[in-house]
């Protein structure tokens, strides 16, 4: 199918992005890296009127220090974040959950920004950024706000952003000394939207779990963060009973939709799985080589 009548603007700057969006809103759409957006128009699922094209902006792909944060702009390709050196070392969280997104030619066009925009369910970025405690800038013409993760996500393809909002860039912390960072996830095939995804960061203090995040994707309505979960590892010498425990918390937690691909008691089952498993890892991964 070819997508419904739509008028499409390509600004080269920002400023002209957020004058173009705030003239057409709420009729307008932004084009990322279209991995979602073009067959959702294709499909007429989605029916801008405007198609305001922000591939052009140079200033809105990057990746760069900030103190003791990582900033990374919102065109930022997913191919970019997955080779950065940066990203590797101050968070592997992100790098981990990186690799476990589409197909190469899917990561060379997508972007950081249009993923988290988008707000897909079962996306990992998402979980991640929730996990990572970043917080988001959004621009418009009526000046900037930081929108902190946990308040981001509103539910399935809904976020805090207004209609004349442009997410720009992402703030995400970098990962503490002694930490370790896993994203595990299972799809029907490789490349396919996770049927259960966690992402975790655990930091350790002689063997004892003094910090740990970990949120969840595929099982929910948006990304969830597991806290109860992460409560009864934290303060804790890890065992088996903990981290069985643990993904048996992340099982009652989540609220998962039965589909075509799993029922919600699958999805539930798998959460606790994967819970157990990144959480495993990510302590393997903050040991260090022994």
């Amino acid at each position: 199918m070819k997508p419904a009548t739509f008028q499409y603007l390509a600004p080269d700057n920002l400023q002209g992005a957020m004058e173009y969006l705030s003239e057409n809103a709420p009729d307008a759409n932004l084009l990322a890296g279209g991995q979602s957006l073009v067959p959702m128009m294709n499909f007429r699922l989605a029916r801008p009127k405007v198609l305001i094209d922000l591939n052009l902006i140079p200033e809105l792909a990057f990746i760069r220090e900030d103190k003791n944060h990582l900033v990374i702009g919102a065109m930022t390709r997913e191919r970019d974040i997955e080779n950065d050196k940066l990203v590797h070392e101050h968070s592997p969280l992100l790098h981990r959950a990186t690799l476990n997104i589409g197909h190469l030619p899917i990561r060379s066009r997508g972007t950081i920004g249009g993923s988290i925009a988008n707000a897909d369910p079962a996306a990992e970025y998402p979980a991640v950024i929730l996990a990572l405690d970043a917080s988001l800038k959004a621009l418009s013409v009526r000046g900037a706000r930081e929108i902190p993760a946990e308040e981001f996500f509103e539910g399935a393809l809904s976020t805090a952003l207004d209609a004349d909002e442009i997410l720009t860039e992402i703030r995400i912390p970098k990962a503490p000394e002694d930490s370790g960072a896993a994203f595990e996830e299972i799809a029907r095939r490789k490349g396919d939207f996770a049927l259960a995804g966690v992402a975790a960061q655990v930091t350790l203090k002689k063997g004892i779990v003094k910090g740990v995040r970990v949120a969840a994707c595929g099982v929910g309505a948006g990304p969830i963060r597991l806290r109860n979960a992460e409560e009864i590892v934290r303060g804790q010498s890890i065992t088996d009973e903990l981290i069985a425990a643990a993904g048996h918390a992340a099982s009652a937690e989540v609220e998962p939709e039965g589909d075509v691909h799993a029922t919600a008691d699958y999805r539930r089952k798998l959460a606790g799985i994967m819970t157990r498993r990144a959480i495993l890892k990510a302590i393997e991964c903050a040991k260090g080589p022994e």
